[in-house]
């Protein structure tokens, strides 16, 4: 008898572009240019519109003047106009939805809504792809435009990771609405600590971690793909010198295989810089796999080097007071 499979939902392609928010933007703006090699593609009013040289939106990373930094909204693109309309309705239905947004900027009417631990996020269709000019553009034809000559310059955004008060309900939430395929995800005692998923065949696209003073809506790290090691390495060299915090080194995740490096840009907001994918999942019928948190530290988090900070498990932006877990419980 043929198994009965839950239909797959495929009406969302990929991430589009992140929002950060930043209190030191100028400052937050030199990291990414001089030291990433990013492009400013325009300035409006409060906001920062950059992107990396492999991306073929117009950009994929919004800096945003704030009192204090942390996540701004995260944007996905859907497969069509039509499955946009269908996970509209999803969302509608789940509680979450917030509305339509239509004063976008590089994008057509926007979805809003938030995950169940208030991450804000939208889904749209119509956007706008770079326009590189003449003399900026790559002999490449399936590159957007030339390697920058400035930094160390990133290729393209790859994914967002977010911290959570409750990562099971966000990760079944996204799964459920969205359409997300879990790949990989840490348990402890059967609490979920962390989850990554993703839409596409890369490992994820989206990480969900426990916040562990119970606080909600706060941002881990957004990451930008280099492609090979040596990047990193070069890459460490520079944000070294001129001053930047490295709080990760140059390292191999057992979680996703890839190779990683966390630094933080000057508003406290962690950066991760990937030197390699990682693994891609090809299989349709992909069993997500489950880490026992007692074997995640020197395993799990670093396959290769040190194990990682307690910061890396515990610090988050915008930094909060610590509360008690009982405390959020009640």
């Amino acid at each position: 008898m043929t198994k009965l499979y839950k239909e797959p939902i495929f009406d969302v392609a990929q991430i589009a572009h992140v929002e950060i928010l930043s209190n030191t933007p100028k400052e937050t703006i030199v990291f990414f240019t001089d030291m990433l090699g990013m492009q400013v593609i325009e300035q409006i009013n409060n906001q920062t519109y950059l992107r990396a040289y492999e991306d073929n939106y117009k950009y994929s990373l919004i800096v945003t003047e704030s009192d204090e930094p942390g996540l701004g909204h995260v944007a996905w693109r859907t497969t069509s106009p039509q499955a946009l309309e269908r996970r509209v309705k999803a969302l509608e239905a789940s509680g979450n939805g917030i509305g339509w947004s239509t004063d976008q900027h590089g994008h057509g009417p926007a979805y809003q809504f938030t995950t169940p631990d208030g991450h804000l996020m939208e889904v749209f269709w119509e956007v706008e792809y770079f326009d590189c000019p003449v003399e900026s553009r790559s002999k490449l034809l399936s590159r957007s435009q030339k390697r920058p000559l400035q930094g160390v310059p990133v290729r393209r955004l790859d994914h967002l990771n977010l911290m959570s008060s409750n990562p099971a309900a966000d990760t079944e939430f996204l799964i459920e609405t969205l359409g997300f395929k879990l790949r990989e995800q840490i348990v402890d005692d059967g609490y979920v600590l962390g989850s990554w998923i993703s839409v596409s065949n890369l490992m994820h696209e989206l990480a969900i971690m426990q916040e562990p003073t119970g606080q909600k809506g706060k941002l881990h790290h957004v990451c930008y793909w280099y492609g090979v090691p040596q990047n990193l390495y070069d890459a460490a060299d520079i944000l070294k010198d001129h001053g930047y915090f490295i709080e990760i080194p140059p390292n191999k995740h057992g979680i996703s295989q890839a190779f990683c490096m966390y630094a933080y840009e000057p508003s406290g907001n962690r950066i991760e810089l990937f030197g390699d994918t990682g693994y891609l999942i090809l299989d349709p019928d992909f069993k997500p796999i489950t880490w026992q948190m007692k074997d995640v530290p020197g395993n799990g988090d670093t396959w290769i080097g040190a194990v990682f900070p307690d910061s890396f498990w515990n610090y988050g932006t915008p930094v909060t007071a610590p509360v008690t877990l009982e405390a959020v419980a009640e």
